[in-house]
């Protein structure tokens, strides 16, 4: 473990970093973030990050972090629990909440519960009301790399109160450390996804891929702008056991299998988030996670948990040569 930076206010901030295999990572208490994937014998990163933590609390808000405790969208800023009705930051347009707004998980300084030279668990405390939610919430994300070259994250949540979890890893993938993913080959095991409005919330339709830009189950190379990406994947419809449901490939060949217990994936192609000095578009973002907006869609799936009722997600990388 070792100092990274310190905060806006005052807080330190530590990186960790840990190992097994052909695979390194390097994991920031700040927001949780994955700041930094390395497969032995590749002359570069395959997540973009940056060794400033000003970079993370400015304009990189969002890469590598767990976000949370609701990711994505919230179109009409609240939700409703137990017949009360919450209100949550309008932070997006002056309409939406996104990714918990300005006391999401990504802002927060964790703490190191538990590392190994091959894992490591943070820690966090949401007080009841913070992020706008009921329940003193207790959070936890545990990262753990495995020989040849896999990293697999869990992330666990208990509440004292009924409340909404839907956490998110926000990692930005380029894996042939090119200047954008323009010819990575995308595939995806979901025959549905959801179409979204200006807002790009979603409009409650859960519409087929097939004969559309979003049919990603054979395998296709997107590019930039054809098509937009900022949807949702439709996997399942509900959370499952651990399988693989997406399937990144390079120009290099390099793959990267994702495998995941969640319901949905959000799939982001950074047309509007950069790294200083760099261009949009650099990294892909893959974004396991409940259906998005599911408080306000019947047949969306629930995001509600309850004390005798936890949260729990699994995700897990593989890269392949």
């Amino acid at each position: 473990m070792a100092y990274f930076g310190t905060t806006q206010n005052g807080k330190d901030v530590e990186k960790i970093t840990i190992a097994a295999g052909d695979l390194t990572v390097s994991v920031l208490t700040f927001g949780a973030i994955v700041q930094e994937v390395r497969l032995s014998d590749v002359p570069h990163g395959l997540a973009l990050g940056s060794d400033k933590l000003q970079d993370y609390e400015t304009t990189m808000g969002y890469f590598g972090a767990i976000v949370g405790p609701i990711a994505n969208r919230i179109s009409n800023a609240r939700v409703r629990l137990d017949g009360m009705m919450y209100e949550l930051e309008r932070n997006e347009n002056g309409a939406v909440h996104l990714h918990s707004g300005s006391e999401g998980v990504h802002r927060s300084v964790w703490q190191v519960a538990v590392q190994t030279a091959d894992s490591v668990t943070l820690a966090l405390n949401l007080p009841d009301g913070a992020a706008g939610l009921p329940g003193q919430r207790d959070i936890r994300v545990t990262y753990q790399v495995s020989a040849p070259a896999t990293l697999t994250m869990s992330i666990d949540g208990n509440t004292d109160a009924a409340t909404c979890m839907n956490f998110a890893s926000h990692i930005y993938w380029n894996l042939d450390g090119a200047e954008n993913w323009d010819g990575h080959k995308l595939q995806i095991a979901a025959d549905h996804y959801l179409p979204v409005d200006a807002r790009t919330c979603p409009t409650g339709e859960i519409a087929p891929v097939a004969s559309t830009a979003m049919d990603f189950r054979q395998g296709s190379a997107p590019h930039i702008c054809a098509p937009d990406l900022d949807h949702n994947f439709c996997l399942s419809d509900g959370r499952q056991t651990l399988r693989d449901v997406l399937w990144l490939t390079g120009r290099s060949g390099l793959c990267m299998t994702v495998a995941t217990t969640e319901a949905g994936m959000q799939i982001h192609d950074a047309a509007t988030s950069q790294r200083p000095g760099k261009p949009c578009y650099e990294g892909l973002v893959i974004e396991p996670q409940a259906w998005p907006d599911a408080p306000n869609h019947r047949g969306f799936g629930s995001i509600a948990v309850t004390e005798d009722q936890p949260y729990a997600q699994v995700t897990r990388w593989r890269f392949t040569r």
